[in-house]
């Protein structure tokens, strides 16, 4: 049986020794990718510059110039709210990464 990488498997036994350090030289561990942690700022910031955000908040302003406060009002609510949102899932998935490399 060939894998995606061209080796030899068998399915009982697994790769054998010569196999699996040939891998090990050329694609090393099998670990996640390090990366630095992002700054809240940072990740806040990102949630922020979403296009569709933004297209939300200038829809927001349009309607405060024309003055329509109560809807500007509420459409700016619920941009905080996805805001929130997005910024909760986002620290959240981190920290998931972060529990897999330990």
């Amino acid at each position: 049986m060939n894998d995606q990488t061209g080796g030899s498997i068998e399915s009982i036994t697994g790769l054998s020794e010569d196999e699996a350090q040939k891998r090990l030289k050329t694609e090393g561990y099998n670990e996640l990718p390090s990366q630095k942690k992002q700054n809240i700022f940072i990740i806040f910031l990102h949630v922020l510059l979403e296009p569709m955000l933004l297209l939300l908040l200038g829809a927001g302003l349009i309607y405060i110039l024309l003055g329509e406060k109560q809807d500007a009002l509420m459409l700016l609510f619920f941009v905080f709210v996805v805001v929130g949102i997005t910024f909760y899932q986002q620290r959240k998935t981190e920290r998931a990464l972060e529990a897999l490399k330990n």
